[in-house]
């Protein structure tokens, strides 16, 4: 399930720099925030439920 909106949000923060460019920020954040909660998953070690 994170992977799933880690790569969901790759691709609209890639769509944000051409084609909606006023969100782009906004998609930026969330795909810094998703990359974040990935990498405390992998160094904690905790599986998904």
């Amino acid at each position: 399930m994170l992977w799933t909106l880690a790569i969901i949000l790759l691709i609209l923060w890639a769509l944000g720099f051409g084609v909606f460019h006023v969100a782009g920020g906004l998609i930026h954040l969330l795909l810094v925030v998703a990359v974040i909660v990935i990498l405390v998953r992998l160094i904690t070690g905790r599986r998904p439920v």
